[in-house]
């Protein structure tokens, strides 16, 4: 059996006017993420520990936010293409770790359907996805409410 590890870290900005999207549930927040997608960086943090773990370079190689399709896109739809990219070179993920900062909102009571969100996308068990969340103690741009953070890590593991 083969293993590879990728780890994965995205941010953005939070705003008025947009929802707050994070591993594909709409969480209730007066402030949503700025981005030329959903801006989920949960699942964009997750993307980018799969590609890396096979150095296939990051999701704006793939989904770049200069290309007008993508504009708006549902991360959900993406990690599903990183997905299939994946398996088609004879890999399937193993298990994910991640960790979302944020000061606000509390994610505690959506981590559960965030998890059942990626699961269903990734054709496997929940309990193979870890979710923590936590805040930044009020330090720096995630701190001060300026935006949320991500990071991720993948286990790839191929039969071959």
């Amino acid at each position: 059996m083969n293993i590879r590890i990728g780890n994965g870290y995205d941010i953005h900005q939070l705003v008025s006017d947009r929802p707050l999207i994070l591993g594909g549930v709409r969480i209730p927040h007066e402030l949503g993420l700025l981005g030329h997608s959903d801006a989920d960086v949960l699942t964009h943090a997750i993307m980018d520990a799969m590609l890396g773990a096979l150095s296939l370079g990051d999701i704006g190689l793939y989904f770049p936010p200069s290309d007008p399709q993508w504009a708006g896109a549902d991360s959900l739809n993406l990690l599903a293409q990183v997905h299939k990219l994946i398996r088609e070179r004879g890999w399937e993920v193993g298990n994910i770790d991640s960790v979302v900062v944020a000061e606000r909102p509390k994610l505690k009571p959506h981590i559960s359907a965030m998890r059942d969100r990626l699961a269903q996308v990734l054709n496997m068990e929940g309990d193979r996805i870890g979710i923590k969340a936590t805040t930044n103690e009020k330090l720096g741009p995630v701190g001060r409410e300026e935006g949320i953070a991500a990071y991720a890590v993948t286990l790839l593991v191929s039969q071959s």
